[in-house]
């Protein structure tokens, strides 16, 4: 099954950047990580619960600037949402398989898409 996050996703950039801020219960990570964890598991919340499961995440950026390795940091994010909302029980190796990422560019309508597949 397949569910579509709109917009894009914090990249490593972003993240360290945000981590170097602030010293307090309330820094700017901890409000990206929570941000980005609760939409994606608004999302997750439509989906089945696996047992084990194969994700591909489907990056859609606007250009082609941000270098692979950066936008797919946002997995975490992912990953941790996916959990919150309950299509998976927890995000470690035991219950995903495997994780694939694959960037397109769409400048009209940048985006992630998730895609879940019970493992076998």
């Amino acid at each position: 099954m397949t569910i579509e996050i709109p917009g894009r996703m914090p990249g490593m950039n972003e993240i360290v950047k945000a981590a170097k801020k602030g010293k307090s219960r309330y820094q700017p990570y901890s409000q990206m990580k929570t941000q980005y964890t609760e939409l994606v598991a608004w999302y997750a919340k439509k989906l089945p619960a696996y047992g084990k499961a194969d994700i591909e995440i489907v990056w859609y950026e606007p250009n082609r600037r941000r270098d692979i390795d950066n936008i797919s940091c946002g997995a975490k994010f992912i990953l941790d949402g996916l959990v919150m909302g309950g299509a998976i029980k927890d995000d470690s190796q035991r219950y995903v398989r495997s994780i694939s990422h694959r960037v397109e560019v769409d400048k009209d309508n940048p985006r992630v898409e998730i895609n879940i597949e019970e493992a076998v």
